[in-house]
């Protein structure tokens, strides 16, 4: 196959004017919404419209992209990507199952929408900012939390809930008027745009699915499951090294700020009052003026919650400065303060006056970074030391924001990542091979109709699967394995036929042998023939037999029915041809053609293999002078012991031997050779095929007047 040229196609085009679009206008809304400072938004009118009208992975891109723009002027607008992601998912569902149609879906619609985005809404607002994002939202839960004596947050949600009723009321509205405007067949095109072969219809893709059904369905939820499987894992990873990343960087951005406090601390204490300040503290002019400026010290570096200054003594810590805090009540100067044991290792270098590294400890401060800075005089003795602290837990409060912000940033491209990787694979895996399969189970199962299995070809190569793959690769290859088969199959049934024709020759030819060597059997196989066939068709008609009377056992007994008498090849002609009544010994002579039909049949079978429609012959041949009673001849079998094609074969055989003219007899009249066919069913024939026989009187007299014409 030549690779064509492909037209643009015209929805594909429609597909990314509608995302471009969409974007656009609910930033463009975003913008004004947010400007005036409306409690609500409408920045979801277009994601709800490219989600109806093009389906749920242009509405994820829509949404997406719309807060990712909406950020630059609305810093929260990132954190609300997968509310936008969960409308357009909600919308696609709604419609893709033809929901929009019906009043009362449309209102429960609206609902689930408000609650998402209302409910999730007010979760995530209360997570980043402690607080409703709008003050006119936050006095109307306060109202109505002290007037009806209910929870802050549950008012909040209420009020919220409210309020994106009527944004996401206004919207659908306005979505649901548009829909009516654009014809059903051009949605189904929008929406299907990832098409790499012919669409399939509703029809064919029921079939597909219910194929697939059978079959597992495993390659879907595989690939689906190796999709959410991949995006959870990348976005786990990705969450947890940049926990990490940030955790290990604001621990050192607070940990050098520690050091920059207390230098720069040490650097406002004048080491020769040390012990004045200890004395008499605040009753010194500078003592307050070196305290104010150790306010402005701490101030000036983020994260330091504590800056003191502390003089070494044996029996503990003593307290130069110590500034105060909301939650902590300072050391008075000249306190005196033991030791905690995570300073016990830095004793020794502390006495000494030298600098030391940065301390974690865990104790009377809680979990701190602590930054300890000698002081020291003119002569370079160290008089006290310079301290800051950095409260770990504060670093742990941001963390858990920064963890709900990375959260709700990478939860809205989760699910886009996720839904255009089952868009991909949907359309450029799942689809495709399933169609295949389907297709190339009508061709196995049709191998037995030439023309059906052409119009499989056909419909094969209507698929045009151009994936640009190894999957559009296995494809061709099936396109030409088919429709080389089918040929094949073709030159097959012809030599097939050709063989038959001179099989079904050579069959009438040794029955004529036989026939011409009996004066009295004029037309007699054709007419067993016919009435065998006769007999077929009304059992096959009721369901007697179902499960013997298969195709292949109708044809082989229909070929091999002229065959019944071939044995009377072996018959002397004094007897075959005996104008009177046979004697009792020219009987047993004559009843002798049966077994030896059987063993020509037999020696016919080992020469052609096992040629099936021959053991049929062999049967018919064999015990087609058997009864129903057991009272026939050549083994006395009864009832279905005699083989079915055989039991057929004496119905005909009787008939034709009571209603054909012989040079000893007339022809019976019909009603009377019917009526002794019927009177032996039970004893002599099988009663369901005198039954069937009896019921087609009509072909059974046209059989018998074209003969006698």
């Amino acid at each position: 196959m030549k690779k064509r040229d492909r037209k643009v196609d015209k929805n594909v085009v429609l597909n990314i004017v509608a995302i471009v679009g969409g974007v656009i206008i609910n930033v463009l809304f975003g913008y004004f919404t947010y400007t005036s400072g409306m409690p609500i938004y409408f920045d979801t009118i277009a994601t709800i419209g490219v989600g109806a009208v093009c389906g749920m992975l242009p509405g994820f891109l829509v949404a997406v992209f719309t807060n990712l723009f909406c950020s630059f002027f609305n810093p929260f607008a990132i954190y609300y990507a997968i509310l936008s992601v969960l409308i357009a998912g909600v919308t696609a569902i709604f419609v893709h199952r033809k929901y929009f149609k019906n009043k009362l879906s449309l209102v429960l619609y609206i609902l689930i929408l408000a609650l998402v985005s209302g409910g999730l809404g007010s979760v995530i607002q209360l997570a980043l900012i402690h607080q409703p994002q709008f003050v006119e939202v936050a006095h109307a839960s306060e109202y109505l939390s002290n007037h009806l004596k209910l929870n802050f947050f549950i008012s909040f949600v209420l009020i919220n809930i409210c309020l994106n009723i009527i944004d996401k009321g206004i919207s659908t509205i306005a979505v649901v008027v548009v829909l009516r405007f654009i014809p059903e067949k051009n949605l189904d095109g929008i929406w299907d745009v990832g098409w790499q072969q012919r669409p399939l219809s509703a029809v064919d893709m029921k079939r597909m699915k219910l194929s697939s059904k059978k079959n597992g369905g495993k390659l879907q939820r595989r690939v689906t499951g190796m999709l959410v499987v991949a995006a959870v894992l990348i976005t786990l990873i990705m969450g947890i090294i940049s926990v990490h990343l940030f955790y290990e960087n604001a621990k050192v951005s607070y940990t050098l700020n520690a050091i920059g406090a207390a230098k720069m601390a040490s650097k406002v204490i004048n080491p020769d009052r040390v012990d004045s300040y200890i004395k008499k503290g605040r009753e010194l002019g500078d003592y307050v003026e070196t305290e104010n400026a150790l306010y402005d010290i701490r101030a000036s570096y983020e994260g330091v919650e504590y800056l003191y200054v502390l003089k070494m003594r044996d029996d503990g810590c003593q307290v130069v400065f110590d500034l105060e805090t909301p939650d902590v009540e300072a050391y008075v100067n000249g306190d005196i303060i033991k030791f905690e044991e995570a300073f016990e290792p830095y004793l020794d270098d502390l006495f000494r006056g030298e600098e030391i590294e940065p301390i974690e400890s865990d104790d009377l401060s809680g979990w701190v970074i602590t930054q300890y800075y000698p002081v020291r005089n003119s002569a370079g003795e160290t008089v006290c030391y310079a301290c800051a602290d950095v409260k770990m837990n504060y670093i742990s409060d941001y963390l858990i924001g920064y963890i709900i912000k990375v959260t709700l940033i990478f939860s809205g491209f989760f699910m886009l990542i996720l839904a255009y990787g089952m868009w991909l694979s949907r359309y450029f895996l799942v689809y495709p091979i399933n169609s295949m399969a389907s297709y190339t189970n009508d061709f196995m199962s049709e191998n037995d109709n030439q023309t059906a299995l052409e119009e499989n070809v056909r419909k094969i190569k209507a698929l045009d699967i151009h994936t640009g793959d190894e999957i559009e690769n296995l494809y061709k290859a099936l396109c030409r394995m088919t429709e080389d088969t089918a040929e094949k199959m073709r030159d097959v049934r012809q030599q097939s036929k050709a063989i038959n024709q001179m099989q079904t020759g050579l069959i009438i030819t040794m029955a004529d042998l036989v026939e011409n060597r009996d004066s009295d059997t004029g037309y007699h196989i054709l007419k067993t023939a016919d009435y065998v066939r006769i007999i077929l068709a009304g059992l096959q008609k009721k369901g007697y037999y179902a499960k013997k009377l298969t195709p292949k056992f109708i044809a082989d007994v229909e070929m091999s029915a002229p065959l019944h008498d071939i044995g009377k090849i072996n018959i002397p002609d004094a007897v075959l041809n005996k104008p009177g009544k046979l004697t009792d010994e020219e009987y047993e002579i004559m009843k002798t053609h049966t077994t030896a039909g059987k063993q020509i049949m037999e020696k016919a079978i080992s020469t052609v293999k096992g040629e099936s429609y021959l053991k049929e012959a062999r049967n018919m041949a064999a015990y087609h002078h058997e009864k129903w009673d057991g009272s026939g001849y050549p083994e006395g079998l009864k009832g279905e012991v005699i083989p079915l094609s055989a039991r057929i074969m004496a119905v005909a055989d009787v008939f034709d031997a009571l209603t054909a003219r012989r040079v000893y007899k007339d022809p019976m009249p019909f009603e009377k050779a019917m009526g002794i066919i019927v009177k032996d069913a039970g004893t002599h024939f099988d009663p369901k095929c005198v039954e069937v026989f009896v019921e087609a009187e009509k072909e059974v007299r046209r059989v018998l007047r074209k003969y006698q014409e």
